[in-house]
């Protein structure tokens, strides 16, 4: 009986599953990063060579580090790959352009907007629904199944984002815990951008996920920044930003935000996203406010109570249900003739 490894499965399974987990974790970890960073600029916290940086709009920090991401992408390929590291069919940067444009930056966009109008809390809790929605596309698509340790795993991502924000804590004197209101506005405009935000999000996992299926995630990478790029200065164009007048320090913040933020982090996600299905993707992915709020703890002094800690574990949690293989995942051999 000859025994065989089955090379269509390797990919994403045993090996290439762990690293791809590695590679989002240490995404949601950059990011963790970047939100403490941006948090401490957003209120005059931030110094950089002992000279204090002033505020910048979270509209103008996000648009700036997608765009020197990009700007500093592009020399690199060239030169350490050559002309041909760019080099797709005209259809193809479309599509990367779309991820880019619909993805990357109208998540960044409406979050950013649905923060405005709403509130941190708010925005979180319902951007962080991107899981759902991409389960029930996988689902509906006969891509995946909705078996019970994916439903659950899905469910307790969502639930333990959640938890890790600290919008839910106990009554004073009672046994039972209590969903907090007082961080959260209903504003009708941002409840809706948060959820365009999560379906962006969403879009950006599934889409990106096929688009580094069939070609080389660098070339993926490189112009769905491009096409991130561009879709910002449609919301903000170049006159808007010269009028702002941003000093010396302003710009070195963004310059290095940009390679924590996006530079480096996104090319972990590519990669996992290489190695991994859009669910478990984005299911992992919900380690970023676990680290968020680990760092901000650590750099900033901010107190994490029991129930935001029990949602650490809670998204820990989630992130193990979603890694149980399927039966045919686990069929790594294909049996042969009897000889």
């Amino acid at each position: 009986m000859t025994v065989e490894t089955n090379g269509n499965n390797s990919g994403k399974s045993g090996r290439g599953r762990v690293a791809g987990y590695a590679c989002i974790a240490a995404a949601t970890l950059f990011w963790g990063v970047s939100a403490t960073l941006g948090r401490a600029v957003f209120t005059g916290r931030m110094r950089i060579g002992g000279d204090l940086i002033p505020s910048i709009s979270p509209l103008m920090l996000a648009q700036s580090r997608t765009t020197f991401a990009f700007l500093m992408l592009v020399p690199l390929l060239l030169a350490l790959r050559g002309r041909d590291s760019l080099k797709m069919s005209r259809r193809d940067v479309l599509d990367c352009a779309l991820v880019g444009t619909f993805g990357i930056a109208a998540s960044n966009f409406f979050y950013y907007y649905a923060v405005e109008k709403t509130s941190v809390a708010t925005a979180i809790i319902l951007q962080y629904t991107a899981p759902v929605f991409v389960l029930l596309w996988m689902v509906a698509r006969g891509r995946q199944r909705a078996t019970p340790p994916r439903l659950l795993g899905v469910a307790l991502a969502v639930i333990g984002s959640v938890l890790a924000i600290g919008v839910v804590g106990r009554v004073h004197g009672a046994p039972w815990l209590w969903f907090s209101t007082k961080d959260l506005n209903l504003n009708v405009m941002g409840v809706g951008a948060a959820m365009v935000a999560a379906l962006a999000w969403a879009f950006y996992n599934v889409f990106g996920q096929h688009l580094v299926s069939v070609h080389d995630r660098w070339r993926v990478m490189v112009w769905s920044m491009g096409g991130c790029a561009v879709g910002w200065l449609l919301i903000n164009p170049p006159w808007k930003i010269t009028a702002a007048h941003y000093t010396h320090g302003q710009w070195l913040f963004m310059l290095l935000f940009s390679i924590f933020s996006v530079l480096v982090p996104y090319i972990f996600y590519f990669l996992g996203l290489e190695l991994l299905d859009p669910t478990r993707a984005i299911v992992t992915s919900c380690l970023e406010p676990v680290f968020a709020i680990a760092v901000a703890a650590l750099a900033l002094g901010e107190t994490v109570d029991a129930i935001q800690i029990a949602g650490v574990i809670v998204v820990l949690t989630a992130t193990l249900m979603v890694q149980i293989p399927e039966k045919e995942e686990r069929e790594a051999v294909i049996v042969g003739p009897v000889e």
